[in-house]
């Protein structure tokens, strides 16, 4: 393992983000302090509690995954899509490093990222809400594995896509709307029966509830099922970017 190459695209990465550090720092306080004004004030006041948890605290797992999960896809697809757009994706390709070690750069600095802004966005809810964590380290272990195995989602999403607007396009409509339907800000046991059947198919559901129960200690499916749901979609995200150095598809053409 060439870990000075490692090093060498991770502080690159993270140079991009220390360069921006205010505005990446403000974007998640003012974007989670407006949802506290909107659901937490305003439907908050309609809804006292949930599954015994006042709404306030209740929505903070799910506002922490809905940013975390969008901030890797953006930066781990940008950090790889813009070498592909200025060309300099080939001197990396040609240089004495292997596809591991590629990839733990630039998904390793996405996760970081990613991982920042989850604590922010944390730190801030509670000035909000008070919060207390029943499992600390399960908190820990949900946020840094949905950090990286989305980061290693943006990666893919990187390599596939041939201009700017493509990198937005996955985050937008289907990642967003998947986490919303997902039980970020409700529970799923509010749902007609038959909708939450339907919702058991969202692959987010299960991230969000594992999370929440890191929180709360109660969650809408089995914890077990959350870890595995997290770590089958990591196992799968590192087979399709091993197929993609082994074929070359998208960036060697």
């Amino acid at each position: 393992m060439n870990w000075t190459a490692v090093a060498s695209i991770y502080r690159f990465e993270m140079a991009r983000f220390f360069r921006t550090l205010m505005q990446s720092f403000l974007s998640p306080v003012l974007s989670t302090s407006l949802y506290f004004v909107v659901f937490g004030a305003a439907i908050g006041s309609r809804i006292d509690q949930v599954e015994g948890v006042p709404y306030g605290a209740f929505i903070v797992p799910g506002l922490i995954m809905l940013s975390v999960m969008t901030q890797a896809i953006s930066n781990a697809s940008f950090g790889i899509y813009f070498p592909k757009f200025i060309g300099t994706i080939y001197e990396l390709l040609s240089a004495p490093v292997n596809f591991l070690e590629i990839v733990i750069g630039y998904v390793g600095a996405a996760a970081t990222k990613a991982l920042f802004i989850g604590v922010v966005i944390l730190v801030t809810a509670s000035l909000f809400v008070d919060l207390t964590i029943a499992h600390p380290i399960a908190m820990v272990l949900f946020m840094v594995l949905t950090c990286v195995s989305f980061a290693l989602l943006g990666f893919i999403i990187g390599v596939w896509a041939k201009n700017f607007e493509q990198l937005q396009l996955v985050p937008l409509l289907i990642v967003t709307p998947l986490v919303f339907l997902g039980g970020s800000f409700y529970s799923i046991s509010m749902l007609p029966p038959i909708w939450q059947k339907i919702t058991l198919f969202n692959p987010v559901v299960y991230l969000i509830s594992g999370f929440r129960w890191s929180f709360f200690g109660a969650s809408d499916v089995p914890v077990g099922l959350s870890l595995l749901a997290i770590g089958g979609f990591t196992a799968l995200c590192i087979a399709v970017i091993w197929w993609i150095f082994k074929t070359g598809w998208r960036i060697r053409s």
